[in-house]
């Protein structure tokens, strides 16, 4: 490994294309130390500075794999641009994950698959006259909270029943005293949980 510092990055990729496979060790322990500072530069949503560091070493990999030694840029600003490329990807992925949620959702006032009736209704028993039905529709309530209370934050258990109660977003935010965007981002995220369980 020592030998290898004699030579220019440039130099050691050339000989690293002519058979010597111990340079890629090498030209990875050395800017290793440039992954990791771009890396705790960086916030991934649902992931670890690791595996940041991960995706920086697999910018790094590219770079040495498709420098060009033609170029007259050199391999360190290729390798820099390298990383950054890959870091924003792996960060532009995640974003996009954390939509998923949203664009994902179920609304209450669709119909069930079960009856046809919108979810809503479906949840609430009020409207029901008839006796025998009213005892299915609680039973199958309890069933249905059971099943996704597990799931549901505490708060999310109480939008969830505050909005069946018949309550609006601008109610349910002045009785919980939050605001109307942490309640319609609470509903969000139940619709979301509801169709994933359904």
């Amino acid at each position: 490994m020592g030998s290898y510092k004699i030579y220019s990055d440039e130099e050691l990729i050339g000989r690293l294309r002519d058979g010597d496979d111990g340079v890629m060790d090498y030209i990875l322990a050395k800017y290793k130390p440039l992954v990791r500072k771009k890396a705790n530069a960086m916030f991934l949503i649902g992931g670890e500075t690791d595996d940041l560091m991960q995706e920086g070493m697999i910018g790094l990999f590219k770079a040495i794999r498709d420098y060009d030694l033609e170029q007259e840029t050199s391999f360190f600003t290729f390798a820099q641009l390298c990383i950054s490329r890959q870091l924003y990807s792996a960060i532009e992925a995640s974003n996009r994950k954390k939509h998923v949620p949203l664009n994902t959702y179920i609304s209450f006032d669709a119909e069930s698959e079960e009856d046809g009736k919108p979810l809503a209704e479906v949840l609430t028993a009020d409207s029901m006259e008839n006796p025998e039905q009213l005892v299915i529709a609680q039973e199958n309530n309890r069933s249905f909270f059971a099943r996704i209370s597990g799931c549901l934050s505490l708060m999310e258990q109480e939008v969830l029943q505050e909005y069946l109660a018949g309550n609006n977003y601008h109610q349910i935010a002045q009785k919980m005293g939050k605001s109307t965007k942490a309640i319609d981002n609470a509903l969000s995220r139940i619709k979301a949980k509801i169709k994933e369980r359904s």
